[in-house]
């Protein structure tokens, strides 16, 4: 299956490393590309030159989030408080993926805050991806929006796939899209196959583990061979984010690439 791209989440793999160093080992372990929740610890500079300096690609962050216990721990998009917070969030994000030429910016929906009911976290929600659309327009930066499962993030405001989908068609697809992550879609809704030519038209990233445990490919229930066979004929050319933890080193850990995927 040569026409699949997988790019490493830094996050997620060569872990046993510093993060500065993790960029040279995804280099040497066949990456050409890489993604990465937070890169606000450090200068867009300094990352750069780790980017270049191992020939990789910045295929895409995330919109800056709050610490482990806080509201927006899992993004303040749905925040009716916070409004501020994330508008600045978006700009940070935007100046960051244009100054590493990421080609996404994960727009991070957040978990409805207690007090808060369901439709107005969500009002408040598609509000400020809208917002966000309007700062993106012109920079080269596509938004994309994710959901995630109920176990790992309780009271997320992205419930479904159709939810998202919807959020998309509203605000205006010429700027935003799905990142499907198949880790989340098995949990909740399963389907896989249907679910992704559904949306195929509107997805624009991808990201991978196994279920339940989170590990790699062919770890768990997930029928990755067939998925893979099923995103190659479907023309999709876009990058498959591994977000996985591996069960032991990385490198040691990604035989599943030859076994699935090739």
């Amino acid at each position: 299956m040569t026409g699949l791209r997988f790019d490493a989440n830094l996050k997620w793999l060569f872990t046993e490393l510093p993060f500065p160093e993790r960029f040279e080992a995804a280099a040497r372990a066949g990456f050409t590309g890489v993604e990465y929740a937070s890169p606000y610890e450090y200068e867009a500079r300094q990352l750069h030159t780790l980017l270049d300096d191992a020939g990789l690609e910045q295929v895409l962050i995330n919109t800056p989030m709050g610490p482990a216990g806080s509201p927006a721990r899992s993004g303040n998009a749905c925040i009716p408080d916070l409004v501020e917070e994330y508008r600045e969030g978006v700009l940070r994000g935007l100046e960051y993926a244009t100054a590493l030429g990421a080609a996404f910016l994960h727009l991070v929906g957040g978990v409805v805050p207690e007090g808060v009911s369901a439709d107005r976290a969500f009002a408040r929600y598609v509000a400020n991806v809208a917002w966000a659309a309007e700062q993106a327009r012109g920079t080269g930066v596509r938004l994309l929006l994710e959901t995630q499962n109920k176990r790992d993030a309780p009271g997320f405001v992205l419930t479904t796939q159709a939810r998202a989908a919807a959020v998309v068609e509203a605000v205006g697809k010429d700027v935003v899209g799905l990142l499907m992550d198949f880790y989340h879609l098995q949990i909740d809704e399963g389907d896989l196959v249907r679910t992704f030519e559904k949306y195929r038209d509107i997805t624009f990233h991808l990201q991978i583990a196994d279920v339940p445990g989170r590990g790699e490919p062919g770890a768990g229930e997930i029928a990755y061979g067939t998925l893979f066979r099923v995103i190659e004929s479907s023309g999709y050319d876009g990058w498959i984010g591994c977000e996985y933890r591996p069960a032991t080193e990385t490198v040691a850990g990604l035989t599943w690439m030859k076994e699935l995927a090739r």
